[in-house]
């Protein structure tokens, strides 16, 4: 027979706070730079990304516009590995947390 250790609504409230906050996603930002021209970074965000022209153009002109756009969100590592991306097509990137200003 097992006995069970009663647990503390404080404890669960922890629990159920750090879960949630580790199922936050992440996001890549581009940054808007002097050097790429603005079909550039629409043709890099079709062929890398798969988005459509019609997309591709949209971010790119919020890129250009606002200075940045996020143009992917997901897991930790899977940013990570499109802000390198983006690095390697001589983009300015970087990532952060969804919730993150």
């Amino acid at each position: 027979m097992s006995v069970s250790t009663p647990v503390r609504e404080s404890e669960v409230e922890t629990r159920s706070e750090e879960l949630t906050f580790s199922d936050v996603p992440w996001v890549v930002i581009v940054w808007n730079d002097p050097v790429n021209l603005m079909s550039y970074v629409s043709y890099v965000f079709r062929s890398y990304f798969g988005y459509s022209e019609s997309k591709a153009n949209t971010l790119m002109l919020e890129v250009h516009e606002a200075g940045r756009s996020v143009v992917a969100t997901g897991s930790r590592e899977k940013v990570e590995k499109d802000t390198l991306a983006m690095h390697s097509h001589g983009l300015w990137a970087t990532y952060q947390r969804a919730d993150q200003p």
